[in-house]
């Protein structure tokens, strides 16, 4: 039993002491450039004399996050958006009805596009049927809100 208990403290100060040596062991890196112009990194200074060396210590070092990308603002398409509204202000003072009838279609596709999740629509090329992606479904979502927007009177 007395070796057991002996042997059991024995195990426990070598656990400590492997837990305390590990940022002990973090020193110093080592980065110079060499004749072909790569940089190099080691623990170790290099072997030649001539090489200009610089010191970086590992605690100093902050690790940079992994797996974020800042988000990139898209560019507004100023010009595109106002030919847009130019044109649909050009249809609804010649041809009410037909806005009136834009503005309804919208609102209906709207209405289905963000009630249904599994959607069927034909191909323009060859009629054939497809099931919507759900990219295609807030794709036309967006395309629907703009048409609403441009075409439905605000009230």
């Amino acid at each position: 039993m007395l070796k057991v208990n002996m042997l059991r403290t024995i195990l426990y100060r070598w656990l400590w002491l492997g837990l305390f040596i590990g940022p002990v062991s973090a020193g110093v890196i080592y980065t110079w450039v060499d004749e072909n112009g790569v940089t190099h990194y080691s623990q170790q200074a290099p072997q030649q004399e001539s090489i200009k060396t610089s010191k970086l210590y590992s605690e100093d070092l902050e690790q940079a996050k992994v797996g974020f990308i800042a988000p990139i603002k898209k560019a507004e398409p100023t010009s595109e958006a106002n030919e847009l509204e130019k044109s649909a202000a050009l249809i609804k003072e010649k041809d009410a009805k037909q806005a009136k009838s834009i503005c309804e279609s919208a609102k209906h596709n709207l209405e289905i596009l963000t009630t249904h999740t599994k959607l069927i629509r034909q191909t323009s090329e060859s009629g054939e049927s497809v099931a919507m992606t759900e990219e295609d479904r807030q794709a036309s979502i967006a395309q629907q809100q703009e048409r609403i927007k441009l075409f439905c009177d605000k009230k």
